[in-house]
């Protein structure tokens, strides 16, 4: 999550206590909700928690190793450690450029507790309620813990692992359906800086998505020596593309900048072991809304992920809910959603959710909040946000 220093006023009371339970169990996201139609799907967590090519091996495929070929980058040597060059010549940037093969053993349990939220600060000019149409900023609204087993009550949501020159990252990520090939989905939805740099930088790498990340919520002391398993039931589901928009690659910066509302991405993930797709594994997907509802007329929106700045850890998985306000960074660029809650950095990219006509669907993700961890802002989700789907589901979907 990118953090926004702000001094704008609250109005007190302005949502009170809206949120009934009834509220928050519509947004339960259950491994039976929206199944896949395999009855056993999500029923437990699937028995293998290897790599995406397995860990007798990953196979590059070809078209992947001849794009990398085509940057002058040598597979082997990019996977025994020359994935760690960030100068700038090396950097990739282009939404063509995207590469990203599978390290065997790479992402093991102990650097996943060790990766760091990609948290920055910005100055208070960038948000301020006397430009745009900004609401004032909303009560907080202290984010709960969810329910465990997690692949039972909130299935598609997981962690996006990435390094980055900084070193090792985190973001949170959700299951989306692909209506090209339902049922059989291997899209992850979450924030543009999650998977690339914005302007004057490039793509992150060795991205990969864990649904349901410590299922359990062990503590740090019980996930002492923690198996594969134990940290990922559903094991590791690598990148083989990765999408966002060309207003974040050109405009996005360290602090959100113009990117800010267009700050969304879209990964395809690479099938585990046996050919089932990532929505068959975990039982669950959950449909994108499009329509882009002003704040006004959207109703309550709950937004979940992993947080990991303090006081969070980023081993438990929280959700907060809220009626979303309006909060618009400078004049022409579009309003973006906002929310009172206290998660912080690493729930970056953890999708928000509304209830229409009886469905849950993900309709924004988190991309900025102040540094006082008070509220969390998303993107529209409209036309350009549809675009990019749709060609991440029939260019790649059906691989």
């Amino acid at each position: 999550m990118r953090s926004v220093r702000t001094s704008v006023a609250r109005r007190p009371g302005r949502r009170g206590v809206l949120l009934a339970t009834g509220l928050l169990a519509a947004l339960s996201l259950t491994a039976t909700a929206c199944g896949s139609g395999d009855d056993t799907a999500g029923d437990k967590p699937a028995a293998t928690a290897s790599g995406a090519d397995g860990q007798d091996g990953a196979r590059v495929p070809g078209d992947l190793a001849d794009r990398l070929k085509e940057q002058g980058i040598d597979v082997d040597r990019w996977k025994d450690g020359g994935w760690k060059n960030w100068d700038k010549d090396k950097w990739l940037s282009e939404a063509k450029d995207f590469v990203n093969p599978v390290i065997d053993g790479l992402w093991k349990p102990e650097r996943m507790k060790s990766a760091k939220d990609p948290d920055k600060t910005i100055s208070a000019k960038d948000a301020t309620a006397d430009q745009g149409v900004s609401d004032p900023a909303p009560e907080p609204v202290p984010a709960k813990a969810e329910k465990t087993p997690y692949h039972e009550n909130a299935a598609p949501v997981g962690k996006v692992f990435f390094d980055s020159p900084e070193g090792s990252m985190v973001c949170s990520g959700t299951v989306v359906k692909d209506v090209n090939h339902p049922g059989r989905s291997n899209l992850v939805w979450t924030a543009g800086h999650c998977v690339h740099a914005g302007g004057g930088g490039g793509w992150y790498r060795n991205i990969a998505f864990v649904p349901s990340y410590n299922d359990l919520n062990k503590s740090e002391a019980q996930l002492s020596g923690a198996t594969a398993q134990e940290m990922a039931p559903y094991g590791q589901w690598w990148a083989d593309w990765a999408a966002t928009s060309d207003q974040w690659i050109s405009g996005g910066d360290e602090t959100g900048g113009a990117g800010a509302p267009y700050d969304y991405a879209v990964l395809h993930v690479k099938p585990e072991q046996g050919g089932k797709s990532l929505e068959e594994t975990v039982g669950n997907a959950l449909a994108v809304d499009f329509s882009a509802p002003s704040a006004r007329d959207a109703g309550a929106m709950g937004a979940w992920g992993y947080p990991a700045a303090p006081p969070y850890n980023g081993l438990s998985m929280f959700k907060c809910v809220d009626r979303p306000g309006r909060l618009s960074l400078r004049p022409g660029l579009p309003t973006m959603y906002r929310i009172g809650c206290t998660m912080t950095g690493g729930s970056s990219g953890g999708g928000w959710f509304r209830v229409v006509d009886g469905r849950t669907k993900l309709v924004s993700n988190t991309s900025i909040g102040p540094s006082d961890n008070t509220w969390l802002a998303g993107p529209q989700l409209g036309k350009g946000a549809e675009a990019l789907y749709q060609n991440m589901s029939k260019k790649y979907g059906g691989r």
